[in-house]
């Protein structure tokens, strides 16, 4: 019988046996990591790798969780003491575990203060960040917007920063005065090159800090990241549908108690990392993280078959009245469709390292055909003017420079274009999200023709700008925009032979 008492340190003994508690005292955990970013994600994969650490005896690697945003996350569950139940989810069983390596929650807007505290703190040695591939605020070309509202005002506010970058930067100032180590910046978001990537955004930001400071040289804080901070990529796979208020109460009787935020999963778990923590690191290769030299290989199989089919079974599913992938995937047409996806981009992926492409390709289909997730389509539409250039249009724009024509790939590119066009008309007006939304409202009530639009939002997004393949692309995104607007995905499957 469900009691309308919550989760917590208290209630933890009074658990169902069936449902695993953390195996450590959690009195004992002494936080060594900062997590920016503590969303469904972070807590079904990163979160729950520490916690076996922290099982193991590596008590110095607790979390400090940072919502850069919203308090949601921090309201849900301070008043359960930073646990949560994490519901491990496969067709037809499901395990519960509660998770207790989140030992404080901090919200950004609130308090940058106490953030700054938690990162200049000496026993923090590993920053990490799952903030979305929209949060690092990168401009057309990939470099950094310096016209963004929040970067221009984390360079005229240091010391009350709103981004990623501001909270990182006035953090590694503060340590490199008070002589304390820099920490290790471990980024866990699906952008190409991650660490890199984001090690070149943070010294683009710290240049511009000191232009501002007129600082420059061996004393610049720039050349203080580019020489002595460790940014190390990884690559993270873990599919984490959003909870619904069905899943709090199927929990809740589970329980015996409240659960304000447990979280949904499936069973596989992949974390690829860059062996690079001049700081000390969790023993994380012991519980199934693969520490590597270069996590390319790796990370393009992931960008490319997993995230680049998640958003064709998103984009298509939607247009053809799929709500959840398992559904979608189902979907005989779509299901060839992602097939033939997938033989378009695996020649693209990086040869002689290793990669299983068959048996990879073989357990994406099995994960997406897991009918307990429930993983909406709309759900994974969010953002993709952000999403598509590395997980669509650098594998199609490759194949075009081979001499190939990727039909495809540039069918999900249209797809997209079309799922956005169809908000408020066969779609509900905010059934999913883009950072272009303004202006992608704008194109639609221009009623420009598909070559129109085609041209206008890969200049808005950027999509190959500058590459020799850009024109190419462009005709064949048009052709299928054109036929998607006037028959449907049905018709176009049919032109493919699907």
């Amino acid at each position: 019988m469900m009691t309308s008492s919550h989760l917590s340190d208290a209630s933890l003994q009074s658990l169902p046996e069936r449902v695993t508690i953390p195996g450590y005292d959690r009195r004992e955990v002494v936080p060594g990591i900062v997590h920016l970013g503590v969303g469904a994600f972070h807590r079904a994969h990163q979160a729950a790798y520490v916690d076996d650490c922290l099982a193991a005896g590596e008590t110095d690697w607790g979390i400090v969780g940072v919502s850069l945003r919203s308090a949601d996350t921090r309201d849900a569950l301070t008043p359960q003491d930073g646990l949560y139940t994490l519901a491990i989810r496969s067709s037809g069983t499901e395990k519960l575990q509660v998770i207790g390596s989140i030992g404080a929650m901090l919200v950004a807007p609130e308090d940058p203060g106490a953030v700054l505290a938690a990162l200049t703190d000496p026993r923090t040695r590993i920053v990490m960040l799952t903030i979305t591939e929209k949060a690092y605020l990168r401009a057309a070309g990939g470099g950094l917007d310096t016209a963004h509202a929040d970067i221009v005002h984390d360079l005229a506010n240091p010391k009350m920063p709103k981004t990623a970058h501001g909270f990182l930067t006035e953090a590694l100032t503060r340590r490199r005065a008070a002589g304390t180590p820099p920490f290790t910046v471990l980024c866990c978001d699906n952008l190409p090159a991650n660490g890199a990537t984001l090690h070149r955004l943070l010294i683009e930001f710290a240049e511009l800090r000191d232009a501002s400071l007129g600082a420059k040289g061996d004393a610049g804080l720039a050349n203080h990241i580019a020489h002595h901070v460790s940014f190390p990529s990884s690559m993270v796979d873990r599919i984490v549908p959003a909870t619904t208020d069905a899943d709090r109460a199927r929990i809740a009787e589970e329980l015996g108690v409240e659960d304000a935020w447990p979280v949904m999963t499936e069973p596989f778990c992949q974390w690829v990392v860059e062996d690079n923590f001049p700081g000390g690191r969790p023993a994380w290769e012991q519980f199934g993280v693969t520490m590597v030299d270069d996590v390319r290989p790796y990370e393009d199989m992931k960008l490319r078959l997993l995230n680049g089919s998640h958003s064709a079974i998103a984009y298509l599913g939607l247009l053809s009245g799929h709500a959840t992938v398992d559904r979608a995937f189902a979907d005989p047409a779509i299901r060839a469709f992602v097939d033939a996806l997938w033989a378009e981009a695996i020649p693209t992926l990086p040869r002689n390292a290793g990669l299983d492409t068959v048996r990879y390709t073989a357990e994406l289909a099995k994960r997406f055909s897991n009918t307990a997730l429930a993983h909406r389509t709309a759900q994974i539409a969010n953002d993709g003017s952000q999403k598509l250039p590395q997980r669509i249009v650098a594998s199609a724009i490759e194949r075009i420079e081979a001499g190939a024509v990727p039909e495809h790939l540039t069918l999900v590119i249209a797809a997209w274009i079309a799922a956005c066009e169809a908000r408020g008309k066969t779609l509900p007006e905010s059934h999913f999200t883009d950072p272009l939304d303004a202006a992608l409202a704008a194109f639609g009530a221009r009623h420009l023709s598909a070559a129109e639009t085609v041209a206008s939002v890969f200049e808005l997004a950027g999509f190959a700008k500058g590459d020799p393949g850009h024109e190419r692309l462009m005709d064949l995104t048009t052709a299928h925009l054109e036929q998607l607007r006037r028959s449907g995905p049905a018709a176009v499957f049919t032109a493919l032979g699907i």
